[in-house]
């Protein structure tokens, strides 16, 4: 298992890992009509985008050149955390490859980008229904820090906060 930066002609297969881990990992959490209307096609136009623009940073974790997971960190977008933590936006794994110990690698590689960049604190939100993230999170030694917020997301879901120190 290789990981590095991602490339524009990635987006396709992070495109369809996205859709894939969505549809399967929130099934029973986000309406079923929202997963099924979700479109591979889309979401590797908007990774395209983003592995163009380059930050957040993207990063595929890969077999053989074929990606089965990618990770997307930057600086952390909440305003009470702005300029003082990094923050791991998100760790995809095709649902084929789960424990395998892929996203603990990428949770890994993540932190130490967010150190390399002079982040002493790692920042990530995960649906508080999500019984499996929380745990995972957890495991890698994250703790809930309180903040929360209501996304709408086909009905209101909840996320919960989770910070770890990186130093």
């Amino acid at each position: 298992m290789k990981v590095r930066a991602a490339v524009p002609e990635d987006a396709p297969a992070l495109g369809a890992i996205h859709v894939a881990t969505w549809r399967t990992a929130y099934r029973g959490l986000v309406p079923d009509e929202r997963l099924d209307g979700l479109d591979p096609k889309r979401s590797a136009e908007m990774f395209e985008r983003l592995i163009e623009e380059g930050d957040p940073k993207t990063f595929v974790a890969a077999r053989d050149d074929a990606p089965l997971a990618f990770l997307t960190v930057g600086a952390c977008r909440d305003e009470d955390l702005e300029g003082k933590a990094g923050e791991i936006w998100g760790i995809y794994v095709t649902p084929e490859a789960w424990r395998q110990g892929i996203g603990r690698m990428l949770c890994l590689h993540g932190e130490s980008i967010l150190t390399e960049k002079g982040f002493a604190s790692s920042a990530l939100w995960v649906f508080a229904d999500n019984d499996d993230a929380r745990r995972f999170y957890e495991a890698m030694g994250y703790h809930v820090d309180g903040a929360s917020k209501t996304l709408e997301i086909g009905k209101p879901l909840e996320a919960v906060r989770y910070v770890k120190s990186l130093i």
